[in-house]
């Protein structure tokens, strides 16, 4: 009769350990929301890109003689009141706001996160000042500041680079300060300040990288809010100026005829759905690629 061996509670509690690291170390492919997201995001950017090679007409230039066609081989999703094929407008509006809603994390992510690695890893005065600007800019909704920013600056491209950039920084600098306060704290920053380094190597050589995932992930997030800021702008008549190609313009434009030319709205609509979904699946699987688990 053979014998079973019980195994040891501490042996379980390792092979349990052990299981827990394995799922944390599997390769980037394998992770679902990872490569949605990429494949999504991905495909979007090739159309933004290639927009001119793959239609063949103008998005601004009118032809009265063809408004509101019906979807034809020609046109495959019909024209706009001004005659100018939708498919073609779509595919430069991705190019608009798909540049805007990246472009516009570059800078308050860098400057949020500097910010907040120097008020949480000096503290004192310094820190509190930072923070209670932080908590005056968290008082207003996202929108509604960019909104009045925006109405503020003058509508265009650089107008809603500013606004966002005034907006968003705040949320970087709170979580780099959360992180730092955390991370200045444990024995390898420690032993690094005490071995005589200067505060900037100890900030930003061996507290930064260690921080910055965090905001990495909420960055995703934040295109979200970005793209969703200038379809609103674009919708309100405070974005990109006509006859740009912009899907919160296009918006406008088609919901007098939403009822005979549904197409017109409702594309522009679903293309900003598709992009949250792509952004948001990119966001997740990063956060499961950048997690401390993995790391470790």
């Amino acid at each position: 009769m053979t014998r079973t061996i019980p195994v040891p509670a501490n042996n379980r509690g390792l092979r349990r350990s052990a299981k827990k690291r394995s799922r944390a170390l599997k390769p980037w492919y394998t992770n679902t929301s990872l490569v949605a997201g990429m494949i999504v995001i991905g495909l979007l950017i090739f159309v933004a890109v290639f927009a001119p090679i793959l239609t063949p007409y103008d998005p601004i230039q009118q032809d009265l003689r063809h408004a509101l066609q019906d979807p034809s081989a020609a046109h495959w999703f019909g024209t706009d009141k001004y005659g100018r094929d939708i498919l073609t407008r779509l595919l430069w509006g991705t190019r608009v706001d798909l540049r805007i809603g990246f472009l516009s994390v570059i800078i308050p992510f860098v400057f949020g996160s500097i910010l907040g690695a120097l008020a949480g890893y000096f503290g004192g005065w310094f820190d509190t000042l930072v923070m209670r600007i932080v908590d005056v800019f968290f008082a207003f909704p996202f929108l509604v500041m960019v909104i009045v920013l925006v109405f503020i600056l003058g509508s265009g491209e650089a107008s809603i680079y500013l606004a966002i950039a005034a907006v968003s920084w705040v949320a970087y600098t709170k979580i780099v300060r959360g992180e730092v306060i955390v991370a200045k704290e444990l024995d390898y920053v420690v032993g690094a300040r005490l071995s005589g380094m200067s505060h900037a190597r100890v900030l930003f050589r061996h507290i930064g990288p260690n921080v910055l995932s965090q905001s990495i992930i909420y960055g995703m997030s934040d295109i979200v809010m970005n793209i969703m800021g200038v379809v609103t702008l674009g919708y309100l008549g405070l974005g990109i100026a006509p006859p740009t190609a912009e899907w919160g313009s296009m918006i406008l434009d088609g919901q007098e005829f939403i009822t005979s030319h549904w197409l017109q709205a409702t594309l522009p609509g679903l293309l900003v759905v598709v992009t949250s979904l792509g952004v948001s699946w990119l966001g997740d699987g990063l956060s499961e690629q950048l997690s401390p688990e993995r790391r470790k």
